[in-house]
């Protein structure tokens, strides 16, 4: 859900790493749709054992040191902007459908409402309830890149003495509340899986990898282990949730890898994941009382997939994309 990044192997061409970078970032975009379309049952807590993770994963696997004060400054101006952008966009949205509707639009306070929309995080709920990743994302970041900068090595000793506090504090505020302004309450178990994507750019394939991986990835797919809700910092149980939702993503990534030449559709639509993140969670409110879910599923994925194209062939998408 990001801007394309650096490499991830010295061996990989730039045009077969981009292609499995997007298919894995289609891969998780639709299980993003799809836990967002079945608010409830299997399907559903097995797409939310590992979605969110995958995304920061994918972040981590991207990442390499950069000058902190420019990389900083690209983060706030490219993450800030779109997010602005598509708020203010599902806000004006908000205040003609709902009242078509026979509704009361979700902010119609004003100017009151305007503190809770800064805010942003878990003040935004409804249609803008995945606004709080974005923040998340570019705050763990802008933290990640810091310590990789005096520590470019992620499997260099001092990054444990690092993540075990990290994890710590990822525990205890996640027990302690679900206020999240910003999507900040996550940002401590995000900057732990950028670390987690970064150290393993280099994963050996071996049987016992695999098997080992899918075992854990399996224990979470299957509700063995309690899911996660990263928005509300809940992690399931300590270390094995998360640990399987590790697992899970890094066999999507080897999966993305292996089927990419053959999986342009999925490519296409990991370059739209952004567009798609920001709008499908509207389309899902509005919709869902009208259609039935396979049906809401295709608009919410189709629908923002027509708009980023449409997007791109505008001067707008400097402010969207």
């Amino acid at each position: 859900m990001e801007n394309r990044g650096t490499s991830t192997a010295p061996d990989q061409g730039a045009d077969s790493r981009l292609e499995w970078i997007d298919t894995a970032r289609g891969i998780g975009i639709i299980a993003v749709v799809i836990g967002h379309v079945w608010t409830q049952g299997a399907l559903r807590d097995a797409v939310y054992s590992f979605h969110m993770p995958l995304f920061f994963l994918l972040s981590g696997i991207l990442s390499k040191p950069q000058p902190v004060g420019a990389f900083t400054r690209r983060q706030l101006t490219g993450q800030l902007r779109p997010y602005a952008a598509f708020l203010l966009l599902l806000i004006l949205a908000d205040l003609v459908i709902e009242p078509l509707k026979g509704g009361r639009p979700i902010f119609h306070r004003w100017p009151d409402d305007l503190l809770p929309i800064l805010i942003g995080g878990s003040w935004l709920r409804g249609p803008y309830t995945i606004f709080w990743f974005v923040p998340c994302l570019m705050a763990a970041r802008i933290l990640f890149n810091i310590a990789l900068a005096r520590w470019p090595d992620p499997r260099d000793r001092r990054w444990g003495l690092a993540i075990l506090p990290l994890l710590a504090l990822a525990y205890l505020a996640g027990r302690a509340t679900d206020i999240s302004p910003l999507g900040l309450l996550t940002v401590p178990m995000a900057i732990v899986l950028l670390w987690a994507g970064a150290a393993s750019r280099d994963i050996a394939w071996r049987p016992w990898t695999i098997t080992l991986l899918g075992a854990l990835a399996l224990a979470g797919l299957t509700r063995f282990f309690p899911t996660l809700n990263m928005k509300v910092g809940d992690y399931g149980w300590p270390l094995l949730s998360i640990g399987s939702a590790i697992a899970t993503s890094l066999l999507v990534f080897g999966l993305a890898k292996r089927i990419a030449p053959m999986a342009s559709p999925l490519a296409a639509i990991g370059r739209a994941s952004l567009v798609i993140m920001y709008c499908h969670v509207a389309l899902i409110h509005y919709l869902s009382p009208y259609i039935d879910k396979p049906w809401l599923l295709a608009v919410a994925l189709l629908a923002p997939f027509a708009f980023y194209h449409l997007i791109r062939l505008t001067p707008l998408k400097r402010l969207f994309l």
